[in-house]
């Protein structure tokens, strides 16, 4: 059903619906056709929505509480999943995933924010808000996948990395900066996919790639929209203006050169369909490393390069 206060237009027949697919009897039958030109009239205007979302209503579709997490796409898409733990300084960061895994035929390094399911799990996991210890713990495995010359799968999905004290006093800022400087330099292909939230730095800290795509309803920025409604208007009530203005969506940031790729999700959201969503992340990802796996090393650092040094450009 419905969620969303944009949806309301599709509420009535959605219900219309679901009463015909619980009529039960002799008379059922007398009621497919009936039923099919509902659906297909929902799925039209359902289309017509989703294809025409504000900034800010494509932010709740990001946030939306049964969108799929990290361990979704592992259970639907990934193989040989053995997860690898800690940064060898800290501790181990429940809200940053990684180990090998096999994804078709392809070994790789998955890395990703991972979110909870329920309020227990996002407690764990600290609602995909990693620690210094996460982003230490990323680049320690993308040191091991260069050692073995694998490729590297990241999945970002977090409203930024965990503002607490205690992250600060570890060194915050220094580990996120520190991954990107690394990550710049490291010797083998990284597919970055932006699944839910791609927030700040926290994003960018595991989102240097060599190609980043993105799904058509997630959202990638420098920071969240209530964040900077805060700032500019120090009125989080302006955050449907701010979300327009920070260019968040997919198709804004492929027409401004900062993503490569959108993955197109079932009309509705990845929550309608995770395993369909999956699988066309699984598609575009192998075309992607099979895009770069066949450079060479210098190659591939210098386009990665160029990628990132052409982002932003100055007008008059």
């Amino acid at each position: 059903m419905s969620e969303f206060d944009f949806e309301k237009p599709v509420a009535e027949m959605e219900k219309a619906i679901d009463k015909l697919k619980n009529i039960n009897g002799e008379n059922k039958t007398d009621f497919n056709a009936q039923l099919t030109d509902l659906e297909a009239k929902l799925y039209e205007r359902k289309k017509e929505i989703y294809d025409n979302l504000t900034p800010w209503q494509t932010v709740q579709v990001a946030r939306h509480a049964k969108r799929p997490v990290l361990f979704d796409y592992i259970r639907y898409i990934f193989t040989d999943f053995i997860e690898l733990h800690g940064d060898r300084h800290f501790g181990d960061d429940h809200a940053m995933v990684g180990g090998f895994a096999t994804l078709g035929k392809e070994k790789v390094m998955l890395i990703g924010h991972s979110k909870g399911k329920n309020l227990e799990e996002n407690i764990k996991r600290n609602f995909g808000q990693a620690k210094p210890e996460g982003y230490r713990k990323a680049l320690r495995l993308m040191r091991l996948a260069e050692k073995y010359n694998l490729p590297i799968v990241t999945f970002c999905d977090t409203q930024g990395a965990f503002p607490g004290l205690d992250a600060e006093e570890r060194g915050q800022h220094e580990a996120i900066a520190r991954n990107l400087t690394e990550m710049a330099k490291i010797k083998v292909p990284i597919i970055t996919v932006v699944t839910g939230e791609g927030g700040s730095g926290g994003a960018l800290g595991i989102a240097v790639g060599d190609s980043v795509c993105m799904l058509s309803y997630a959202v990638y920025s420098v920071i969240s929209p209530e964040g900077c409604a805060g700032i500019l208007w120090r009125d989080a009530s302006f955050s449907p203006q701010a979300a327009e203005a920070l260019k968040i969506t997919a198709k804004s940031l492929l027409e401004l050169g900062v993503i490569d790729e959108i993955i197109q999700e079932p009309v509705g959201g990845a929550h309608t369909d995770p395993q369909k969503t999956a699988e066309e992340i699984r598609t575009v990802v192998l075309k992607h490393i099979k895009k770069h796996s066949g450079q060479s090393t210098s190659k591939l650092l210098s386009k990665r390069f160029d990628k990132f040094a052409a982002m932003g450009k100055f007008t008059k």
